[in-house]
Order: C-alpha cells, then structure tokens, then sequence
C-alpha cells in the first residue's frame, strides 16, 4: 500500500470504490518535518483556497478528498516544493501527518488528481470566482491594475514554439507568453495564458478589458459617467509596448483610463518647470519628487497628461496618463510602483516555481490564430543586419581623412577610399532590394498558412492554469502574513525571509478531541528575535480561531517553551 501507509481497512475500501475520501484523524506526534507550515492555513483560508471548490471540482471515489488534495498542492507552494516530482525525496508519512493521514499520495496518483481538477471549464470559473472575491473584499486595489507579459521559456523538444525575445537573458529563445494582471503591491488576481503571443495591446482589449469590465467593484454608473465626461472606470497600468494613440483613444472611449510611459518624448523641459512632492509609495514610505506637468497631444490629436521626474542627474522620464480627474502625486505613485509587478515576477519565479512546465502535453492548435510570418521574420532580420553594416561603412567612410604625413601616398588614399564607396553602394542596393521584399512579404499570416515544417503544437495549460491559481493563493496568503510581522521586525523586507524559515521548520501535533483544539507547537528557529516575532503571529492567528478543514478541531499555535 505504500511507504507510510498504515490505514489498511479505509485504503481497501477506498480500492473497491466504497468511500469517497477520508477525513483527517490527527494523532499526537513530534519533531513533524515542514510542520511550520501549518501557520498558513489560516492565512490560506482566508484568501479562498477551498471556497467553492466542490462547487467546481469533484473526485471520483477513492482515498483522498478534495480538502486533502488543495492543502497539499498549497503546503508544497509555501515549502518551495517547485515540481510534484520533489514529493519523491520527502517522507510521504511525515507529510500525511500534516493532514491527517497515514501518508499523501504518491507522484503518480497526485498527478493523476491533477489533471482531473484541471478541466479547463471548471479551474477556469473557479479562478474567476477567487478573482472577483479577492476584488470585492480590496476595492481600493482593483480601481489601478498592472497589467504586463512575462515570456516562460521552454527548454524542450516536444514541440518547436515561436521564439521571443527574453529580457532577463538577452536572447530570443523558444517560449510562450502568459499576461498577468496585478494589485499595485504586486499581488495577482489573474493570469491570460497564449499559445502565440498576439502582443499586450490584442490581450488587453479582447481578453483582459471585458472581464475587468464585469468583475471589478464599485464602478461608477452610467449616470455618473454621462454627468461628468472626464471620469473612467478604473486605470490599467502597463509598459511601453502598450503605447499606441489610438489604443488610448480606444480605451478612453470605454472610459478607462491608462497609465504608461512615454515612447516618443520631446525635448527637456526647463528645470524652473519642475516643483518638489511628497509621493506616497506602495509600502507607505513617503519620498520628494520633483514633478511637472503639461497637456501634450498625440499624434491622432488625442490630448493627454504628460508628468515628468526630474532626478538628480537631470534626467526626465515622461509619463502619459488620460486621468483627467486625480492629483499629480497619486498618478506618479502608481506609475513607479511598476516596479512591484516586475519583483513579483522575479520573486514567483525563483520561489514557486511560476516557469516550471506542470505536465508534458502538447494541444494541436485548431483556433484561427495569427502569427509572425517565418519568411517576413527571415526578411526583416536579413534587412537589420544589412543597415547595421551600413551604418558602419558609412562611418568608415565618414572617418576616413588624409593627413598631413600621408599626402604623398594620395593616390592610395583615393583609391582605398573608390573601393569603401563602391561596397557601400553595393550594400545599399542590397538593403533596398530586401527593404522591397519584405514590403511586399505579409507580416502576420494563418496558422493553417504556415509551411508544415514551421507547424508547431501549443502547450497544454489546462494543469497549469489550475496550479497557477494555486501558486496565487499561496503568494497571496504568505503576503498576508509578512504584513502582520512587517511592523515587528527591524528589517521589514526580511519579513518573506522569516516566513519561508517558518514554513520549514519542525512542529508538534496535539489534538484534543475532547476540547475540539489541534496545537501546532513550533520548534524554534535562527534567534530570540525572530521567536518574539512569532509569538506575536500566533497571538494573531489564534485570534481567528480558525479549524483545521473538514474537521471540528481549533487550532492553536504557540512556540515549543511556551
């Protein structure tokens, strides 16, 4: 039955398809690897890990339930357990104490589970639901929302995906796109999943705009909207490959408004322009800027705010908004608090595991997509790299002078210089003749036109798109227990630090079936202090009195001396 199994009546039952899951039955137990984790249910609770789930999802008899199966994907996400293939190296006994259980299921069964939660429709509206709940109970987060792609790359062989361009290596590698859509503190409330990438401003208007449209909160009616013309909806926030005017004209006529940097800034603005503010930051600390501001109009007469920041070198960087109605100091806030969205990012990425492949499927695409065309792609490389070498040539020509010691050797001089001028005519008509191909080569084509050896298959993100949600409720439930102890620790940004040594530090398990409690008695960590610190998060988690799910028991939480 197992390493670790020793449930045998409940397991052969369970075979034979008579019960449909067991309920966690703790035992008194000590020296619990990754006991810590445990402090983050009531954490996890709160942020909806299992709201609605048996609305949604339903397991066929067996086992394990629903319950059992979303703690331990949440449990794996908090102890950076980045693949299901990790549970191979842990005691699986040791763990099913964690919930109840003899023992959790083996790689193979929880990957089977998986993939059954994972019907596209069902983890979707799940999703969905978490979604408008994490807006509905934050309204002041979803009035501004970040919205920017991060490229996943794929290092396999399965299938030839489009290449993009990756920042973080500087290299144009075989990937996929994913959208996501953030809080200004960076916590996430959605994600759009492409199997080609149709670019920022396409996901925006077709998929993200006409779900914030329903889903967010406190939306000022249709009376409101006609009464004052300069009002909007809400704010999208996003980078430079966003700016289009017409885009903006697009969205101001839904009456949102959007947020962006400048791409094609004019000249600098006289420093007398400029005066100091008190900006707000998104972790509250309040710091002087220099700002200005004009109304600047863009090339299809849209007229636009444009407020700039003076830094102390004397650089400008220019940003456009079509919030008509809001203070200069918020909107500078909220455009320099870009840098959240990237941190998470960064920080999903090297602790949960965000660019991990959850299955190996590929999907046959059969949606009529559009994609950069391989012979445009070949063309316009081509055509760059020949401009490059131009450029050069002509400075080299440019370069070129006869000095006062060479002017006997003139007529070398003259003749180096007929043969640079004849390669440089030579390129130049190569560079038109490429600039004319590809002006007559269609950028984007069909799916169905590709040649069949550039046919390629999509990844599956049917699993992925239900763990993902997993990945958000656990990087939102820790983010509400750093805010807890943030304001008790010397070094706030060592709050995820402290959190992470919890999670993975050992525990005692004593439930009292008789009082209805289960204690999580935690072993201590690194030093006094950080002990102080966790005395105060299990006065605040005991507050909650929080039970453990699909039992009647309590918890409790206290360190071990006390």
């Amino acid at each position: 039955m197992g390493v670790g199994a020793n449930n045998v009546l409940d397991r052969v039952a369970a075979s034979l398809g008579e019960i449909n899951g067991v309920a966690p039955n703790f035992q008194s137990v000590v020296d619990v690897p990754y006991g810590g984790v445990l402090f983050a249910i009531p954490a996890l609770l709160s942020v909806g890990l299992l709201d609605s789930i048996h609305k949604y999802f339903e397991l066929p008899k067996g086992y394990y339930r629903l319950e059992s199966i979303f703690l331990l994907l949440a449990f794996m996400a908090l102890a950076r357990l980045k693949s299901m293939e990790a549970l191979r190296y842990r005691a699986p006994g040791e763990w099913g104490k964690l919930l109840g259980l003899d023992r959790i299921p083996e790689v193979k069964t929880l990957r089977e589970k998986v993939s059954h939660l994972s019907q596209v429709d069902q983890s979707q509206q799940w999703g969905a639901e978490l979604c408008q709940q994490w807006m509905h109970s934050a309204p002041e987060q979803a009035g501004t929302l970040y919205i920017d792609g991060h490229v996943r790359v794929y290092n396999g062989s399965q299938t030839k995906l489009p290449r993009h361009y990756v920042t973080r290596q500087r290299l144009c590698l075989r990937a996929t796109a994913d959208y996501w859509v953030n809080a200004m503190d960076g916590q996430p409330f959605f994600v759009v999943n492409t199997a080609v990438d149709p670019g920022l401003i396409n996901v925006i208007e077709n998929d993200i705009v006409p779900r914030l449209m329903d889903d967010i909160p406190q939306q000022p009616d249709q009376q409101q909207l006609d009464d004052n013309p300069l009002l909007h909806r809400f704010t999208l926030v996003f980078d430079r490959e966003g700016y289009s005017p017409d885009f903006f004209a697009r969205l101001k006529k839904q009456r949102i408004a959007c947020l962006s940097y400048h791409k094609f800034p004019k000249g600098p603005w006289p420093d007398e322009e400029f005066t100091c503010h008190d900006v707000t930051l998104v972790s509250q600390e309040v710091v002087k800027l220099r700002l200005a501001e004009r109304g600047t109009q863009l090339s299809n007469g849209l007229w636009v705010r444009e407020i700039r920041k003076l830094s102390e070198r004397g650089n400008q960087t220019a940003i456009i908004c079509t919030d008509y109605c809001s203070e200069i100091t918020p909107m500078a806030g909220s455009m320099f608090a870009r840098w959240c969205q990237e941190n998470f990012f960064k920080y999903s990425r090297e602790h949960f595991g965000l660019d991990r492949l959850i299955d190996y499927q590929t999907e046959t695409i059969s949606d009529p997509i559009q994609l950069v065309n391989p012979h445009y792609r070949e063309l316009d490389g081509q055509t760059r790299s020949a401009v490059g070498k131009l450029s050069r040539l002509h400075a080299q020509f440019g370069a070129m002078s006869l000095d006062s010691d060479a002017q006997q050797h003139t007529e070398r001089f003259l003749k180096k210089k007929a043969v640079l001028l004849e390669d440089i005519e030579a390129l130049q008509k190569q560079v038109d003749d490429l600039k004319q191909q590809r002006k007559m080569t269609d950028k984007h084509i069909d799916f169905a036109e590709l040649p069949e050896e550039d046919k390629f298959e999509r990844l599956s993100t049917k699993s992925k798109g239900f763990i993902d949600t997993i990945k958000m409720i656990a990087y939102r439930a820790e983010t509400s227990m750093a805010n807890l102890i943030r304001e008790h620790l010397v070094r706030p940004d060592e709050s995820r630090t402290l959190l992470q040594s919890l999670y993975t530090t050992e525990a005692d398990l004593y439930p009292d079936e008789e009082n209805g409690t289960l204690t999580v008695r935690l072993h201590h960590i690194a030093n006094h202090q950080s002990d102080d610190i966790l005395r105060k998060l299990c006065e605040e988690l005991n507050a909650a009195e929080s039970k453990f799910p699909d039992t009647d028991l309590r918890m409790i939480f206290k360190l071990r001396s006390d």
